[in-house]
């Protein structure tokens, strides 16, 4: 699963992306799905109520959230990444890092940041999680 925050332009999930990213997923017998997010607390929500017989593995995306993250951490998201039980990826643009993402007592497997690249963040993300389901 995919949970994706508002982005710049430059670093969204485009539709020939999404196709490329399934396509990828499909070849490695997984499938992809995506819930983009206008909000941080819709973003919260998404990651507690993902499950780990039904989601195997997140690449997390929150894009312009994760300003609001750290500006608002009674939102909750360090209290639902940590109750998280599965693994996941963070994708970041590189401006918007979370400081406190290493406070986490879960913290993600790897955080790719690639400036201006969504492509590449993404690929690098879901190669990242398909490796680590085929172990």
């Amino acid at each position: 699963m995919i949970v994706q925050g508002p982005h710049a332009q430059a670093s969204s999930l485009s539709r020939e992306l999404l196709g490329q990213l399934k396509q990828l997923a499909l070849a490695a017998g997984r499938t992809v799905e995506v819930c983009t997010c206008v909000g941080l607390r819709e973003f919260v929500a998404r990651v507690r109520t993902a499950r780990p017989h039904s989601t195997e593995f997140m690449v997390l995306a929150p894009g312009t959230l994760a300003q609001q993250s750290r500006l608002h951490p009674e939102a909750g998201l360090g209290d639902a990444l940590g109750a998280l039980g599965m693994p996941y990826v963070e994708v970041q643009d590189g401006e918007s890092l979370p400081e406190q993402a290493n406070s986490f007592e879960h913290g993600p497997l790897a955080t790719v940041v690639v400036n201006g690249d969504a492509r590449t963040s993404y690929s690098i993300a879901l190669g990242i999680a398909l490796k680590r389901l085929a172990a």
